[in-house]
């Protein structure tokens, strides 16, 4: 193949530890920086053996993990069109090793670079099947982040927690299957989409996870892959905006219970379509556009969604669509007085949200001449929260924050010598442990999200997990990095986070945190070597305990800081809200404000 392999920006910043701002001043600052071969003037593209060569000569290092080289040599492989078929062909050969077959998936594209086979291979060997593939698909989706409509992962965990526990689940226009893998591995995911590429991908990823799995690559709408099976839940963001959706040819269809959906309706095909495909009682949970809760056309069917008690909640999310929650009715069981209406602010508070009765609104109100389903249409409930919210944020962002540490200001740089942590792995200094996976069992376990968010242990596992002990530094992929305390010790640490043990004598724990979290954040898919490669300050235990004690209190002068900043925002949201809706007003005498013009 005499393509050259190529890198794009962020690539050259994960192979050398910096951040692609670095990159970007490297290309303005040195005339000799490698030209693109490729790509676009946003996201060029440069020959990885130019790159190699520049950054020798400058005495940069570098480390390409074996995870990087099979993206490079894929890449190397195709246009950019045809990348996602040789995604799908790497998945292939990491079924194959599995014992699975393609099972009943036609992918005529095999993988018949036999270098390329055995880093793929080499690259399950070191992080596991499924981390692997997940780590192609997700450089795919990065490479290709304008054409590939993926789901945001936030939102698909949250979608996913309102279907329910449920034993099935499917998604009708399920692309990479970010919904479906968004489920607990043991759900059996049911799937179908018409793009010939991403759907194979989704299957793959789906039993590379252990999860039994039946994906259709075909039109939903107008070639239904599952026509009579009903799922415990259904999950769907669909095409929005497509008048070429089969509205002749499909008028007759009986899934069109609550009426036939207008030309320019497909969102209302799609909710029915769901709503066909979920068993009596289940939840359909779907993200469609603001419009669709209000356009005129669609006002018969969402009347009739109402009057069958089809519709349990439209949630305007931040700064994004409308998820609506459906619930296919059950013969005989009356329909519900209200529907649940949110404009939300957070994601985190949607769930506890739509068990709150204060945001009902009566069936009967929303059946007017509009009926208009659209959240910011009808008064949120007016209990108090506002006013208490907007108090807590202005008293939290004028809450004095603690005083900047104590740190001199040299007259001229006075570089430290450095270590790196696999040097201190080698010297026994330092122990590196990743996380694991949870298996069965009831031993408490610390997962990447309560870690990152700060949280309780919400995991359990059992077998012989890795275990925390007072003293140990936890770091996470996105740059955290703490000391565990008495009160966290004696859990187990969960995947994608990494126990560093150690020696009181030789290295402070408070230094090491620091240092991590100064470092650049390593994404968990990367080869474990990259973490080694961290750079350490050299100094006595002396000297690190002063150090340590410094970037501690800059970690806690920075996250003071950062609340304080988050409160200021929140507490111009709410006075907006509160002032706009009638909730807050101007201090002092501010009657005549209230007078009609």
């Amino acid at each position: 193949m005499n393509a050259p392999v190529t890198v794009t920006a962020g690539d050259i910043a994960r192979m050398t530890a910096v951040r692609r701002a670095a990159v970007s001043n490297w290309r303005r600052r040195h005339d000799d920086f490698p030209e693109p071969v490729g790509g676009t003037a946003s996201s060029p593209l440069f020959d990885l053996t130019e790159v190699q060569e520049w950054l020798r000569r400058k005495g940069k290092q570098f480390e390409l993990g074996k995870a990087d080289r099979a993206w490079q040599r894929l890449r190397a492989q195709s246009e950019d069109l045809d990348l996602g078929k040789l995604v799908g062909a790497a998945g292939v050969v990491l079924l194959r090793g599995m014992g699975m077959k393609q099972q009943r998936m036609l992918w005529p594209f095999p993988l018949d670079d036999q270098p390329m086979v055995r880093l793929v291979k080499a690259m399950a060997a070191d992080m596991g099947r499924s981390e692997a593939f997940e780590f192609l698909v997700a450089r795919y989706v990065e490479a290709h982040a304008r054409r590939l409509p993926v789901t945001r992962p936030d939102v698909a965990e949250l979608m996913v927690r309102l279907a329910g526990p449920v034993t099935t689940l499917f998604d009708p226009a399920c692309g990479l299957g970010t919904l479906l893998c968004a489920a607990p591995p043991e759900v059996t995911a049911f799937g179908q989409d018409i793009d010939i590429t991403t759907t194979p991908i989704a299957a793959m990823r789906l039993l590379l996870r252990g999860t039994e799995a039946q994906i259709e690559i075909a039109d939903s709408l107008r070639e239904d892959g599952f026509r009579g099976r009903l799922a415990d839940a259904v999950v769907c963001e669909p095409p929005t905006n497509d008048r070429a959706w089969g509205h002749e040819e499909l008028i007759e269809d009986p899934r069109w219970t609550y009426g036939v959906p207008p030309r320019g309706e497909s969102e209302l095909a799609w909710v029915q379509h769901c709503l066909a495909h979920v068993r009596p009682g289940g939840r359909v949970v779907i993200l469609l556009p603001q419009a669709v809760a209000a356009r005129r056309s669609g006002k018969r069917i969402r009347g009739a969604l109402l009057r069958a008690g089809a519709v349990t909640a439209v949630v305007t999310l931040p700064g994004g669509p409308d998820l609506w929650v459906l619930r296919r009715p059950v013969d005989g069981d009356p329909v519900p007085a209200a529907v649940t209406l949110i404009v939300a602010s957070e994601l985190d508070t949607v769930a506890e949200q739509l068990d709150d009765p204060a945001y009902g609104v009566p069936v009967l109100d929303l059946l007017d001449d509009d009926i208009d389903l659209s959240p910011a249409r009808h008064r949120q409930p007016d209990d108090g929260r506002i006013a208490a919210e907007y108090a807590a944020a202005v008293a939290r962002m004028t809450r004095p924050n603690p005083d900047p540490p104590g740190i001199a200001v040299l007259d001229e740089r006075r570089p430290l010598a450095t270590t790196t942590i696999g040097d201190l792995v080698r010297s026994g200094a330092v122990q590196v442990r990743p996380g694991l996976p949870p298996v069965d069992g009831d031993i408490p376990m610390v997962t990447a999200e309560d870690f990152m968010a700060g949280k309780s242990p919400s995991g359990r596992t059992g077998g012989d997990p890795l275990m925390l002990e007072e003293g140990d530094v936890v770091a996470a992929p996105t740059g955290i990095a703490r000391v565990i305390g008495a009160a966290d010790a004696g859990v187990a640490l969960g995947q994608y986070l990494t126990r560093y043990r150690v020696d009181p004598l030789r290295i402070d724990a408070e230094f090491l945190a620091g240092c991590l979290r100064h470092s650049e954040p390593v994404n968990h898919a990367s080869s474990r070597i990259d973490v080694r490669r961290t750079r350490i300050p050299r100094l006595p235990i002396t000297g690190q305990r002063a150090y340590g004690q410094v970037l501690a209190e800059l970690t806690r002068f920075a996250e003071s800081a950062a609340e304080a900043a988050e409160a200021a925002r929140r507490a111009a949201r709410l006075g907006f809200e509160g002032l706009l809706d009638g909730r807050l007003q101007p201090s002092g005498d501010t009657d005549a404000h209230r007078r009609p013009v």
